[in-house]
């Protein structure tokens, strides 16, 4: 592999860029900030402080979920572009808030083999909608799976008895979610109301309907709001879900989990897949235990919903500013 820096111009970082902060992130916080050396490509990934869930994410478990999703998209797009990304995590011990640094150096003929991930960072989005129930090919899941052991992560789908005892603890962390005003409060800051103009958070025209069956528990996040809920709607009758866990549970491990994500999530959206992402019972430490699995040393992320139908429920994304130059301040981006 070579490892010469190749030159990164204005017009290539900003599609670099752009593709970072197109991930996913939780409540469309997207709490990064990158810092970009033009001199040398250097590309440094930081997590904003000021863009963080106290109650949900007291450990900040998801935002390093959120920040590793936004370096996998970094890793596609400078792949894309021939380039072949070299990654730190957490390089710097005295620095808590630097994430990872980027780097992209010449590929040597051989760019890495998720470049052809590119077209799905645009076109991967949430969907919130019920899907068709229509089961997805094993085939298919076995390429999700693959996706994510091939960053340091594994993804465990379970037959239909797992799957209910999975989304269990995803329907108590709904009902605590529900009924605990500070939650409710924290969830609502992060709500966009119709005509503001801002990149981040969820507007309430992106919220999707609840399941008028209650099997599959979706987030409420307009809770006991005075403002025009969706109606009820019949979701598929069989849920697909995928549990995204990793062997141990530190800073590292959660980057590296988000870049398994996102590769899962840009896998499927290749294959013409939805997904949504139920991240409740995560936020709760009782309920994140309780949907270990059996005989494993297994340290759950996210539990991922898949299957076939609309887009549906696609919450906004920052614009990326021009680029720094030498003075590398940080520059802002995100979903």
């Amino acid at each position: 592999m070579s490892t010469y820096s190749p030159r990164v111009d204005a017009a290539a970082l900003e599609r670099v860029l752009d593709a970072a902060v197109a991930a996913p992130s939780i409540h469309n916080t997207q709490p990064w900030r990158f810092r970009v050396e033009t001199a040398t490509g250097l590309l440094q990934v930081r997590a904003d402080r000021t863009r963080v869930l106290p109650l949900a994410d007291p450990r900040r478990r998801a935002q390093y979920l959120s920040v590793g999703a936004a370096v996998l998209n970094l890793r596609v797009a400078a792949a894309h572009m021939g380039w072949e990304p070299v990654v730190r995590l957490l390089p710097d011990p005295h620095d808590a808030d630097l994430l990872a640094e980027v780097r992209p150096t010449g590929s040597g003929g051989n760019p890495p083999d998720y470049r052809w991930l590119y077209p799905s960072v645009e076109r991967r989005h949430t969907s919130r909608l019920p899907f068709t129930g229509r089961p997805v090919p094993e085939h298919v899941v076995a390429e999700m799976t693959a996706a994510a052991q091939s960053e340091g992560a594994r993804l465990y789908v379970p037959d239909i008895v797992s799957t209910w005892r999975l989304l269990e603890p995803i329907a108590v962390a709904e009902t605590r979610n529900r009924t605990s005003s500070g939650r409710i409060s924290e969830t609502r800051h992060w709500l966009t109301a119709p005509g503001t103009i801002s990149p981040y958070g969820i507007p309430l025209t992106a919220l999707g309907p609840q399941d008028l069956s209650g099997r599959i528990p979706m987030r409420d996040f307009s809770g006991p709001l005075p403002v025009p809920h969706p109606p009820a709607r019949r979701f598929e009758r069989h849920a697909q879900v995928a549990l995204l866990w990793t062997a141990h549970d530190r800073p590292q491990d959660w980057l590296r989990a988000g870049q398994a994500l996102e590769r899962v999530l840009l896998t499927a959206t290749a294959r013409g897949v939805r997904t949504s992402m139920l991240h409740q019972a995560m936020e709760w430490p009782d309920l994140r235990a309780a949907a270990r699995l059996p005989q494993q040393r297994c340290n759950p992320q996210i539990l991922i919903r898949f299957g076939y139908g609309p887009e549906g429920g696609q919450a906004p994304r920052a614009r990326v500013p021009e680029p720094d130059r030498p003075s590398a301040r940080p520059r802002e981006r995100e979903t």
